[in-house]
């Protein structure tokens, strides 16, 4: 590092330095030159200037008004007799403020001549050049006294040329400008293309493209990159043209239009839009990635439907439940009057039919019920081991299952309860597909980074026709009387509640169901450390202690704010703090969260009061909050997003 006071010969000039060398280029030109803002207010000039029209300093002083220099040389005569000077100023100004191009010459009262070139500003105001021409016109006069040596004509002709070159250099120069101007505004343009988070492109009337940004390779990777002058079914590739050709075609026969598609080659949702460009008969294409966007979008339109459908089965379902209620009462009755044993088997089979149809309402409850996705890190390979130990116990020994595993060793935000429910329900599915034999695969892998998919296969006969149509739809069942047709419902809505999608259709050998999630990955888990519990209830505590332990921590306890305090500020080893609200004394987990605590020690907070207590609104603007009970995900959870605030 230099110090302040020595230089280095290497330094850019700052910007003073920079003004200075800029006056003294100007300076050094022998035209008089000035630069006037949109305000009519002086904003550079150079000597040359001052000394043309001997002006006072007061004049030539940047923030000097254009009006009262045109007065003062008025006055003095610069401009001939001028009569009434306020009007003629006033005149002058008024073309001023047009902001033209302009070229003059005129004779001042000195005796000279001079030409006056001016140039508007983009941002307005203008340049103006003053070089006096004096010998220049006195050539032309001497000209014209010889003309009884050469013909009027050919002197008409000299003035007229000397004349007109003046004007077309003046031409010149407007043009040069105006050129800069366009390049300037071109390249800020292309700037602008470029860094727009999609793909920007011109298709000619040849479906050639004639002009693109560099952003169809990010929009839909595995796309062509060079475009200029190649056809867009050759750029596009043939699963892709398939779907945009027929919409360009729209567009060339005028229809402007926006649709979505799915670009297969890399599972990303795009967006793209088509204006007819009517003046070469070409097209206009813009190409957003929205994956992420249809992603939310998704789950948002499953938790509407949910709430439409809670909606629309609470009152039948609930007069439904009275309905079995008393069914079973009655036949409990009849079942204790000593009937003959017929009759005793059709109570037995009534009763059966009444708990198989309060089951159903059970199911039909989680699917419409309140159930909220919540996404947590998630040890992928850990759950996958938790769900094959799980799986297996659920299948007869005529039954393989094989686990394949790719590049899964990170930690994703996942709900792990609805997937492991989904993933279990597509496994005994499978199962079912089987009929007592065969081989079921479950393989994970991440898919061309967006998406993560589960993809369930079996043995079986596969899907029939009508299956992979409606086996979605809630009620559908090819099991008959054994199946209540909402499992493979119930995983399409949790699915969608995750922002994913579900795919269903037939391999060579049986049946295939693929889920689809959002790829978040979580980052690495919380290294175990010391944390500080601070909890006034000594079983709690307990509990809490055990969970903590769990994951690799030490654990250091204590019931009230004094006593954390005392112990955050006397052992700096302490790297997290779980913190009850509610606390012994008359201090609250808030004014622990209030106290300085070192960098990279999260503060977490657990309560079990509602989330409209204005302790927990409280609590929740300054850390996280953990509502009890809670497991220990969701604590490892929150104590990794408290070290990221």
């Amino acid at each position: 590092m230099l110090a302040k006071e020595e230089e280095d010969p290497f330094m850019c000039p700052s910007r003073a330095d920079h003004d200075a060398m800029t006056m003294a280029g100007l300076n050094l030109i022998q035209q008089a030159l000035t630069i006037y803002d949109r305000d009519l207010q002086l904003a550079v000039c150079n000597r040359r200037f001052q000394e043309m029209f001997a002006l006072p300093d007061t004049l030539v002083t940047p923030g000097a008004d254009f009006a009262d220099t045109i007065h003062y040389l008025a006055t003095r005569g610069d401009y001939g007799d001028v009569g009434d000077v306020d009007a003629f100023v006033a005149t002058r100004v008024e073309i001023a403020r047009a902001f033209e191009p302009h070229y003059m010459e005129r004779a001042r009262a000195n005796g000279r001549t001079i030409s006056v070139e001016g140039t508007p500003l983009p941002q307005g105001g203008w340049v103006t050049v003053y070089t006096d021409i004096t010998r220049t016109k006195r050539q032309e006069a001497l000209l014209r006294s010889r003309s009884e040596e050469l013909s009027d004509q050919l002197v008409e002709y000299s003035e007229e040329l000397s004349a007109t070159n003046r004007q077309l250099e003046a031409t010149i120069t407007a043009l040069e400008e105006a050129k800069r101007q366009i390049s300037e505004a071109e390249a800020r343009t292309r700037l602008t293309a470029e860094m727009m988070p999609a793909h920007i492109a011109h298709v000619g009337p040849d479906h050639c493209y004639t002009y693109s940004n560099r952003r169809l390779t990010s929009v839909m990777p595995g796309s062509r990159a060079d475009l200029i002058g190649v056809h867009a079914a050759e750029v596009l590739g043939p699963e892709t043209w398939a779907i945009i050709g027929p919409e360009l075609g729209k567009a060339y026969a005028g229809q402007a239009s926006v649709f979505e598609f799915t670009h297969e080659p890399s599972s990303r949702r795009v967006r793209v839009a088509l204006t007819p460009d009517h003046s070469s008969g070409g097209v206009y294409i813009l190409s957003m990635d929205i994956t992420e966007e249809s992603q939310t979008r998704a789950a948002l339109q499953q938790t509407r439907r949910r709430e439409m459908a809670a909606q629309l089965t609470s009152g039948l379902a609930h007069d439904f439940s009275n309905l079995l209620t008393i069914i079973l009462g009655m036949q409990s009755r009849l079942g204790r009057m000593g009937l003959q044993p017929a009759a005793q088997e059709l109570i037995n089979a009534t009763l059966a039919a009444a708990r198989r149809g309060g089951g159903l309402l059970n199911r039909i409850a989680d699917m419409t019920g309140p159930r909220e996705h919540e996404p947590v890190p998630t040890d992928l390979a850990a759950f996958l081991d938790d769900l094959e130990t799980l799986a297996r116990s659920a299948l007869p020994s005529g039954i393989t299952l094989h686990f394949g595993r790719e590049g899964i060793n990170d930690r994703y935000l996942l709900d792990p309860g609805m997937l492991q429910d989904s993933l279990i329900n597509l496994v005994l599915n499978a199962r079912d597909a089987c009929a007592g034999s065969g081989t079921i695969t479950l393989t994970t892998h991440p898919l061309q980074d967006t998406w993560l998919e589960f993809a369930v296969t079996d043995t079986g006969p596969g899907f029939s026709p009508e299956a992979l149509k409606h086996a979605l739809d809630p009620f559908f069942t090819t099991k008959g009387g054994e199946g209540s047709g909402l499992g493979l419902s119930m995983v399409y809505d949790m699915t969608k509640l995750a922002g994913g999608r579900v795919i269903l259709d037939n391999t060579d050998q049986g049946g295939r169901v693929a889920l689809r999630l959002p790829l978040r990955p979580a980052g690495a888990a919380r290294p175990p450390g010391l944390v500080l519990l601070v909890e006034d209830s000594p079983d709690l505590r307990s509990t809490l202690r055990d969970m903590l332990r769990g994951a690799g921590h030490s654990v250091i306890e204590a019931a009230s704010v004094d006593e954390a305090s005392a112990l955050i500020a006397d052992l700096p080893e302490i790297s997290a703090v779980l913190s009850d609200i509610v606390l012994e004394g008359d201090r609250t987990g808030l004014d622990l969260a209030a106290l300085p605590r070192r960098t990279g020690c999260p503060m977490v907070l657990m309560t079990s009061l509602p989330p409209d207590d204005p302790l927990h609104r409280e609590a929740a603007k300054r850390v996280p909050v953990l509502r009890k009970p809670f497991t220990a995900t969701q604590l490892d959870a929150a104590l990794t997003a408290g070290e990221m605030l």
